[in-house]
């Protein structure tokens, strides 16, 4: 009988959470029949970067993804969440164990980075603009399985998924759409990214009640599944792998970086229309800000200017310079020659207008796109009056900061046949998932 390798990434799953098990059924047995361990996130402690990481158990120096968006230096433009296959510049397991074994089927379920990816089954959002509407598409492979899924019970809702509607209905709809792909083709590995988490945290901050209920809904949804493969006649052969990104912290403040680069002359703008937009190409520095992380690209011959004045900034904890990078192992060339990080109570908001009115046209609309850095306000959209609020005070929880020792770490779970020395651990870290993961598929 194959050996199938169910793997769940629950984004935001925190040690904590782990407190209240007789409230979480599902967890409760997978722990039951196997073990969990904290895990130490790679750094920056983010979205894409842990992902890449886990997909190919390599540190973001080398697969190149440093944060949730890129700076493309060639054309002086910010780009957030490109999904890509092409921008992963290490291979994925699930491509290196299809070379060993050819026969091996692979189902990949809402990760970053899989688009146009080789993997027999791949579902993630690819939504279309089109002059008059935004069509709410899933790219799928085989071609046709999106419509398929949303025929058999409804189309996969973008609002769902981010937004200020955001809400646990993105996973639920994840769930059903990974309960009718395994039914249906049998996958041998199936990958299964589990969002909602993530909301409700940063909206809440990562103590508030709340957290505790949709807590409860991950756990119902991983419940649901588990029944399915227990009708099915298969938890025997199955391995189950649980994790998490990060952990967050709760935050109070946010530091506008681009604002202080500006005020400070570093930063320049142009005015169009009575709208302040940046002006990378006169700029001597300016900041792409993810969270609690900021790459910072500058000319050459300011860096020490730049990185002397960012210490002075309230907010930093640390500037860390090419050279140093390399202790974190996020040195890049796709990465800002200085990157800075917040104290764990702060957070980046990428603002550099100083009246609301100079506000570009962006600010305060939902758009993941444009915006030269990721606006978590996005989930406070106003929709009386239409707006994105700019009320940093708002937010109340975060991550990208390093984990450090055993603060705002993640979680490793695995139940079934799992390898021997994964009982012995007393921590893992999130690069070392990948080996396991494809030993499981190719002993």
């Amino acid at each position: 009988m194959d050996r199938h390798l169910f793997v769940f990434n629950i984004v935001g799953l925190s040690p904590k959470h782990l407190q209240y098990l007789e409230t979480l059924p599902a967890f409760s047995y997978l722990i039951s029949n196997g073990t969990w361990v904290p895990m130490k996130p790679v750094f920056p402690c983010l979205t894409i970067p842990a992902q890449a990481s886990i997909a190919t158990g390599t540190y973001p120096c080398e697969h190149g993804m440093i944060a949730n968006g890129l700076f493309y230096n060639d054309r002086l433009e910010v780009s957030f969440w490109e999904q890509f296959r092409s921008l992963l510049q290490v291979e994925p397991f699930w491509e290196r164990v299809k070379r060993v074994k050819p026969s091996l089927k692979t189902a990949i379920l809402f990760w970053q980075n899989t688009l146009y990816g080789n993997s027999d089954i791949i579902i993630t959002p690819r939504p279309i603009h089109t002059e008059h509407q935004l069509i709410q598409w899933c790219y799928s492979k085989p071609v046709g399985l999106y419509e398929e899924l949303a025929r058999e019970f409804k189309p996969f809702e973008l609002l769902d998924y981010w937004g200020p509607f955001a809400s646990s209905q993105s996973s639920r709809w994840i769930i059903n759409a990974a309960i009718s792909v395994f039914k249906k083709q049998r996958p041998q590995l199936m990958m299964i990214y589990m969002p909602h988490l993530d909301y409700s945290s940063q909206r809440s901050g990562p103590d508030d009640p709340i957290i505790f209920d949709d807590l409860k809904v991950v756990d119902e949804l991983v419940g649901n599944f588990l029944d399915e493969i227990k009708r099915m006649d298969l938890l025997e052969s199955s391995v189950f792998a649980v994790f998490s990104e990060y952990s967050f912290s709760r935050v109070t403040r946010a530091v506008c970086l681009n604002r202080s680069l500006r005020q400070a002359g570093f930063l320049k703008i142009r005015e169009i229309e009575g709208k302040e937009y940046l002006d990378l190409e006169m700029s001597t520095a300016f900041a792409m800000v993810d969270h609690q992380i900021a790459h910072v690209y500058v000319h050459e011959e300011y860096e020490e200017n730049v990185m002397a004045f960012l210490k002075t900034v309230d907010g930093i904890q640390l500037v860390l310079n090419r050279e140093q990078q390399k202790e974190y192992r996020v040195n890049h060339e796709r990465g800002g020659d200085l990157l800075t990080v917040t104290h764990p109570d702060r957070w980046f908001a990428y603002y550099w207008w100083e009246t609301e009115e100079k506000a570009p046209d962006f600010a305060h609309g939902v758009d993941i796109h444009r915006k030269p850095g990721y606006d978590p306000l996005e989930l406070f959209f106003d929709s009386e009056k239409m707006v994105v609020p700019t009320d940093t005070s708002l937010i109340k929880g975060s991550h990208g900061a390093s984990a450090g020792q055993g603060e705002r770490m993640a979680v490793f779970m695995m139940s079934g046949k799992a390898p021997e020395d994964i009982f012995t651990r007393e921590q893992i870290e999130m690069v070392d998932i990948m080996p396991i993961l494809e030993g499981i598929l190719i002993e």
